[in-house]
C-alpha cells in the first residue's frame, strides 16, 4: 500500500492530537474551570481518498435507537508516545455523549454527537490541535454495524471475519482507488485493523491499529 508522504505525515499528526494529553497532572484540577467548546466536522481521512464521515446512531433489531453504556480504560500509542485515560460513553435515543477523564477523575474532554453535528468541551490544556472527530470516528469504526460503516466510508470497504480465533474487522482501500496499491489478502495491505476478544464487542478488549501511521488504540472494558 502506497501513501503519500504529507497525508501520512498529516494523519499522524492529527492521531497524535487526538491524545495529546498534558504530561503536567497537577493541572487537571484546572479543567472545569478552563474549557472550550468547539463545533466539529463530521469527516475524517483514514488515507489517500479514503474517509469516513460520521453515521447516525444505529437502530437495534426492535427498530429502536441503541441504548449503551460503557465504561473502558483507553491506552493509545503513536510511534512511541504512550497514553492512558479513563473513557465514559453514553448512547440513547438523545445521541451519543463520550467523555475523557485523566488517571484521578477529572474530565479532560466530552463529545456529543446527536446524530448529526458534533460538539467538543475540551481542557484548555488539550489545546485547539485536538481533533474529537478522529475519536469518534473511531469509536464508529470499532462498534457501529458493519453496513452503517460502510455506507459513511469513501474510497474503502470494512470487512468482518475471524482472525486466528478472535473476531476482527479490517478496512482495506476499493479496487478502484488509483492512488493505494491494494492486495486485500495481506495484513500490511490494510489500512485499519481491529481485533476483538469477544463476541459482543461491547464486553471484548479491544485492539485498534493503523499501521501507516504506527497508531494503536485499547479499549479494555471496567
Amino acid at each position: 500500500m502506497v501513501i503519500s508522504q504529507s497525508l501520512l505525515t498529516g494523519l499522524k499528526h492529527k492521531l497524535k492530537s487526538v491524545i495529546a494529553l498534558s504530561a503536567t497532572i497537577l493541572l487537571v484540577f484546572m479543567l472545569s474551570a478552563c474549557s472550550q467548546t468547539f463545533q466539529r466536522q463530521t469527516c475524517v481521512a483514514l488515507a489517500e481518498e479514503v474517509n469516513y464521515c460520521l453515521a447516525p446512531i444505529p437502530l437495534d433489531e426492535m427498530n429502536q435507537t441503541w441504548v449503551r453504556s460503557a465504561t473502558q480504560k483507553a491506552g493509545i500509542r503513536v510511534d512511541s508516545s504512550q497514553h492512558e485515560l479513563m473513557t465514559q460513553v453514553e448512547i440513547d435515543a438523545n445521541g451519543l455523549t463520550l467523555v475523557g477523564l485523566a488517571p484521578l477523575g477529572q474530565a479532560l474532554f466530552t463529545l456529543i454527537y446527536d446524530g448529526s453535528t458534533l460538539t467538543s468541551e475540551q481542557s484548555v490544556l488539550l489545546g485547539s490541535e485536538f481533533k474529537a472527530e478522529y475519536l469518534l470516528a473511531l469509536i464508529q469504526l470499532i462498534y457501529w454495524p458493519e453496513e452503517t460503516v460502510n455506507a459513511h466510508l469513501q474510497g474503502a470497504r470494512l470487512t468482518s471475519g475471524d482472525c486466528g480465533g478472535s473476531k476482527c474487522r479490517k478496512i482495506y482501500a476499493d479496487a478502484t482507488n488509483a492512488t493505494m496499491k491494494v492486495n486485500t489478502g495481506t495484513q500490511n495491505d490494510s489500512i485499519v485493523n481491529i481485533e476483538y476478544s469477544h463476541d459482543d464487542p461491547w464486553q471484548a478488549e479491544i485492539a485498534l491499529q493503523i499501521p501507516a501511521a504506527k497508531f494503536e488504540l485499547t479499549l479494555t472494558p471496567i
